[in-house]
C-alpha cells in the first residue's frame, strides 16, 4: 500500500524521481512457524514510472516490483528502487 508521497522532481540529467512510503503486511514462514511481517519501507521511482506513481493517491494498494539499493548515492539507508507496479484493485 502506497503510505505517502512526496511531489514529483527531477535529477540534474532531467530523470523524474518520486520518493514515497511502502507498506507491507504478511505472513512467511520461519523455521516452521507462521510469522507475522508488517513494515514501512522507503521507495524510490524513477523514469515513467515516476511519472505514473505521482498520479496515485495514499491508501492505493499496490504490488511493486524493484531492487534494494541505497536510498542516494552516498547513503547507507536502503530503499525499494521500483521498477514497475500494478494497483491492485478491491
Amino acid at each position: 500500500m502506497l503510505v505517502q508521497r512526496e511531489e514529483i522532481r527531477y535529477s540534474p540529467a532531467g530523470v523524474p524521481l518520486l520518493v514515497a512510503v511502502l507498506a507491507h503486511s504478511s505472513e512467511q514462514p520461519e523455521a516452521g512457524v507462521a510469522r507475522k511481517i508488517d513494515l514501512e519501507l522507503s521507495a524510490v521511482f524513477a523514469g515513467k514510472v515516476a511519472q505514473a506513481a505521482a498520479r496515485l493517491d495514499p491508501g492505493c494498494r499496490l504490488t511493486a516490483r524493484g531492487f534494494l539499493a541505497p536510498r542516494r548515492r552516498q547513503s547507507k539507508l536502503m530503499a525499494l528502487h521500483v521498477t514497475e507496479f500494478e494497483i491492485i484493485e478491491v
